[in-house]
């Protein structure tokens, strides 16, 4: 039976990268005892110290990733200084990276985990537009951090995905004259709602569209102008009643339409 080593991985952020690949090269190694340490959030010459003390007293290998230049030399003179094997898993592809893209990198430690967090920010984000889109569960309203209205096909559901993207949790609802809204839409802060117009000759040609996609050649009252006129007077009322900033989406792409809210947003924190 082969003796136990140890590796030491070495990180000054969690660590995850360095540990993955310590266990994906002792995969190679079949028969091999490996114990895996941690030393994370390694951030100053004591730490690098601490590390070389406790490699040095088991033999160990130490595998490390740490981007700060001043501690990577630290701990490669400590590492040759005590005869300890140090191998250094990050900075042979940020040498190659910098050569090819003719750039430096920003040396800043834990950015993997601050994209990690930014993924599931989105995800969390784009099952948040899906759970509340279309006035589902009006509870969602307060927890949103922006509120679409308008009626139908004024682009509420694909706006409310693409500002999900961008990591904010949306929740539409559809303005229809025969159902009233729900009442958290006037209990909420005003500077979260934002509404959509859109002229009657424009939402008349989408909703005719609709109908054909669907196979409805037959005339709908949901495509007739008098309707739409109904609905957008009625839905503007609901607008001046909540005091939310209302947006003619007529000739905007999706895209136009959320600069415009998160300009709003981002003018005062608030579309306030």
């Amino acid at each position: 039976m082969s003796k136990k080593e140890t590796v030491y991985v070495v990180s000054d952020s969690v660590g995850e990268t360095a540990d993955m690949m310590v266990k994906a090269v002792t995969s190679q190694f079949l028969g091999q005892d490996v114990d895996i340490k941690h030393f994370s959030y390694v951030e100053n010459q004591q730490d690098i110290n601490n590390v070389i003390t406790v490699s040095k007293y088991t033999h160990s290998i130490i595998a490390y990733t740490i981007v700060l230049p001043t501690l990577k030399q630290y701990l490669d003179q400590r590492a040759e200084e005590e005869g300890i094997i140090a191998v250094d898993l990050m900075h042979p592809l940020m040498d190659a990276f910098t050569q090819k893209f003719n750039i430096e990198p920003n040396h800043q430690p834990g950015q993997m985990r601050k994209l990690d967090e930014n993924y599931f920010k989105r995800v969390e984000a784009i099952e948040f537009a899906v759970k509340y889109d279309d006035g589902q569960e009006a509870r969602g309203l307060k927890q949103a951090d922006i509120v679409i209205v308008g009626v139908s096909r004024t682009s509420k559901t694909p706006l409310s995905m693409y500002l999900a993207n961008k990591k904010f949790k949306v929740a539409n609802v559809p303005l229809i004259p025969e159902i009233p809204p729900p009442q958290e839409l006037f209990t909420i802060p005003r500077k979260k709602c934002v509404g959509l117009i859109i002229t009657p000759e424009k939402l008349n040609s989408i909703r005719k569209e609709r109908l054909k996609s669907l196979g409805l050649t037959t005339p709908a009252n949901y495509a007739s102008l008098n309707r739409i006129l109904e609905e957008l007077d009625s839905a503007e009322q609901i607008m001046k009643k909540i005091g939310c900033p209302i947006i003619d989406v007529s000739n905007k792409a999706i895209e136009e339409t959320a600069d415009v809210i998160l300009a709003m947003f981002n003018k005062r924190g608030s579309f306030a």
